[in-house]
């Protein structure tokens, strides 16, 4: 059963309830919350996703909750809880479902060790997959949600998950998340893309959500080998420019954006090292999203 096959009295007595087993690839997220935006931001941007069987198992447990308290009548705010604890603080109550992804994406980032974790976009073409490893304002997530819009298989815009037994890149396939002007520039570049709501004054500016396509939720399940490593970089009005990066260079750009580099020992140097010896490494500059597709696209080609 999908999201999209439950009625929207159901889901929202399952979140306020027991919680809504969500499936998004490897992970099972047991999600609790009585918020309207938090259930209407589900129905839409996770339609397609798998909803696991109320007594299933569930990797993480969390619940996004309005704040009691004398507060509650000045300013109202939400809290972000897992498994039962409050590891943030608090942000107004209309940034509630930012605070689920952002939740979401600390959950994996700093419990999912079985993987080697990098900040990076990851998309896939014919079984290959596309490392797009940077830090936040390089566009990164622009690109992958121009990329997803272009027939690519999204894996993930925020979190690459690298399988240490096997190298393979494991799929979170979660909305994409965009930031200020990127979300009117992905608008004009694929006008069809579904798009949750723009939440505005958050740490980040204003934020919205793109829905992953169909084709990278139903192929959750399928992992991607890794063939290139490329560090974008949006520069507004610059001109394309596709440069060969130095596999040294590349390997420490990947270790500066591993999340659990540390935990995986020699394991974990072993493993980028291999990941930068086949991938083809480039650095990419862009000031037009069709401009940095079209060359990913040449690159697959």
């Amino acid at each position: 059963m999908n999201v999209a096959e439950l009625p929207l009295a159901e889901l929202a007595r399952r979140l306020v309830g027991s919680g809504l087993r969500l499936r998004t690839g490897a992970v099972v997220t047991q999600i609790r919350s009585s918020i309207a935006a938090v259930r209407d931001g589900i129905a839409l941007l996770y339609a397609e996703h798998p909803v696991e069987p109320d007594e299933g198992f569930a990797d993480f447990r969390v619940r996004i909750a309005l704040r009691g308290g004398p507060r509650r009548w000045i300013k109202r705010q939400v809290s972000f809880q897992f498994e039962g604890t409050a590891p943030f603080h608090p942000l107004p109550a209309a940034q509630a479902y930012p605070v689920l992804e952002w939740g979401l994406n600390w959950c994996v980032s700093a419990n999912c060790h079985q993987y080697l974790i990098l900040h990076a976009a990851v998309l896939e073409r014919a079984g290959r997959a596309l490392l797009l490893p940077a830090p936040p304002g390089s566009g990164k997530s622009t690109l992958a949600a121009g990329l997803a819009a272009r027939g690519w298989r999204l894996l993930s815009d925020e979190l690459a998950l690298i399988d240490p037994g096997t190298s393979s890149l494991v799929s979170l396939a979660r909305p994409i998340s965009l930031k200020n002007a990127s979300i009117e520039a992905v608008q004009r570049f694929a006008p069809g893309a579904v798009m949750g709501a723009v939440v505005h004054d958050t740490l980040k500016g204003s934020v919205a959500h793109m829905k992953p396509p169909s084709e990278s939720t139903r192929r959750a399940p399928e992992r991607a080998l890794p063939a290139w490593i490329v560090l974008p970089r949006y520069e507004a009005q610059a001109p394309r420019r596709l440069e060969r990066l130095p596999k040294g260079r590349a390997f420490m750009h990947l270790a500066d954006n591993a999340f659990n580099y540390h935990l995986h020992g020699r394991k974990g140097f072993e493993l980028l090292v291999g990941l930068v010896e086949r991938c083809a490494c480039y650095e990419l500059s862009y000031g037009e999203l069709a401009q940095a597709v079209e060359q990913c696209e040449r690159l697959a080609a």
